[in-house]
């Protein structure tokens, strides 16, 4: 019976409804239903409120258990080098751009521009001990650095101007624009996949030797660049570089990741610059780099007759032919606030977070060149560069140490070992010495 199913539920509510529900009982049958029905409605919607307030109450101690269950890992916050990314600008050239790919930076700092420019919103941290892992404890930090631009593979080219004017540095050298460089065989994507820029062999020219050398039409201030290499140019007469400069040179800076000449062993990282900027010592422990100071600590341009800050190596396998036999490895160079430095891995030592495309700098170690921002602000020296390949021949550099020795991997000068009085003579006339002077790029990245 109806009444029946009521019951249970009126007696439990009795105690706390009104007397003058409870004064219902004493009526009728048909009344005392019909008064339960209503008792039972009043009661089913104070249930509802009773459960809404319930939800309200715990709703946010359930929502932390929630997100406690689902993102157990700690939150990392990235220190160091915190630059804020940006758009950058391709430049569309003659030869296409090559495909950007933009995200915001690291701690909230992100203030995108159109010109390809990084302002950093802090300074990178000290490199840390060599062999660290970059990593606290058993979490993975999230890179700082997003990629600005890549080149690799069949598409290698694209986003770079081929220059074919005369030689500034003055070497016995034709470059070649990209036509030229493809019908002349001097440039290929080789089955590899990696971009190949040769100079001439051909046995003997009347006038200057055809090479390479590419700038890329994209621009950045402030970058983490990195430059896969297998192979590098090589032997008597060359002057090999992969490097950065700006606009109205020196004003703009100059950096040089990847240089040397002739049978040099050792790469030399340099940088120029305008009048002001120089580095605190000559000392390397000073400097926390591997590497030895060379020249001095004056790196203006035109107070050094254009030598600048220069760094070399104390590695065999940095350059040259000890470079090429252990297949080359990966130049990092790091432009941020506190200073600009360059790192080298040799092939079977590359980081895996450089591999995987999350550079964690602070965990490379001891960079091989540093020049420190307390006597060269990196904001007031450089900017808005583009990244450069080329092989000279002979030239201010590789032409006047023709008959010098001495250098790590030139124990003879180029005079004794190829019996040629002239640097410019030996490149008119012994294009088969030429063989190993050639570049093999699996790839260059710009992060920002």
């Amino acid at each position: 019976m109806r009444l029946n199913l009521h019951i249970p539920i009126l007696v439990f509510l009795l105690a706390n409804t009104a007397p003058s529900d409870a004064n219902l009982l004493a009526r009728s049958s048909e009344s005392l239903i019909r008064a339960a029905n209503r008792v039972h409605r009043r009661a089913a919607k104070r249930s509802a409120g009773l459960a809404k307030d319930l939800r309200r109450a715990f709703s946010g101690m359930l929502f932390e258990q929630e997100l406690a269950a689902s993102n157990p890992q700690r939150v990392y916050c990235v220190s160091g080098t915190s630059l804020t990314n940006s758009n950058g600008t391709s430049g569309d050239g003659s030869n296409g751009t090559s495909v950007s790919s933009v995200s915001s930076s690291p701690s909230g700092s992100a203030s995108a521009s159109s010109s390809g420019t990084a302002k950093h919103s802090s300074t990178a941290s000290s490199p840390a001990p060599s062999g660290s892992s970059g990593s606290s404890g058993s979490s993975t930090p999230a890179s700082p650095w997003k990629l600005f631009k890549s080149y690799q593979g069949e598409t290698f080219f694209d986003g770079w101007d081929f220059w074919n004017f005369d030689d500034p540095t003055h070497g016995t050298v034709q470059f070649l624009d990209r036509d030229t460089a493809n019908s002349s065989n001097l440039i290929e994507i080789n089955s590899d996949g990696h971009a190949i820029m040769r100079v001439e062999t051909t046995g003997q020219v009347s006038g200057n030797r055809k090479s390479i050398r590419i700038t890329t039409t994209a621009t950045y201030t402030g970058a983490l660049v990195l430059l896969d290499a297998v192979h590098v140019p090589t032997g008597c007469g060359t002057w090999p570089a992969f490097w950065s400069n700006g606009p109205n040179w020196p004003a703009g800076g100059e950096i040089d990741i990847v240089e040397g000449v002739n049978d040099y062993a050792n790469n030399q990282a340099t940088i120029h610059t305008s009048h002001g900027c120089t580095i605190p010592s000559s000392s390397s422990s000073a400097l926390k780099i591997s590497g030895n100071v060379v020249g001095g600590t004056n790196c203006a341009a035109a107070e050094t007759g254009n030598a600048g800050c220069g760094m070399t190596a104390t590695q065999s396998n940095t350059y040259g032919v000890g470079f090429n036999n252990n297949g080359g490895g990966v130049y990092a160079m790091q432009w941020v606030d506190s200073g600009i430095s360059v790192w080298f891995f040799p092939r079977n030592s590359i980081p895996s977070d450089i591999t995987s495309g999350a550079p964690l700098p602070d965990g490379w170690g001891t960079p091989m060149a540093h020049w420190p921002a307390t006597g060269c602000d990196p904001t007031k020296f450089f900017s808005d560069h583009s990244a450069i390949f080329d092989t000279t021949l002979c030239g201010d550099w590789a032409g006047n140490v023709w008959n010098d020795a001495g250098a790590a991997g030139q124990e003879q000068s180029c005079a004794q070992r190829t019996g040629v009085a002239t640097c410019a003579d030996f490149v008119k006339n012994h294009g088969s010495a030429f063989a190993d002077a050639y570049w093999e790029i699996n790839y260059v990245k710009i992060y920002q």
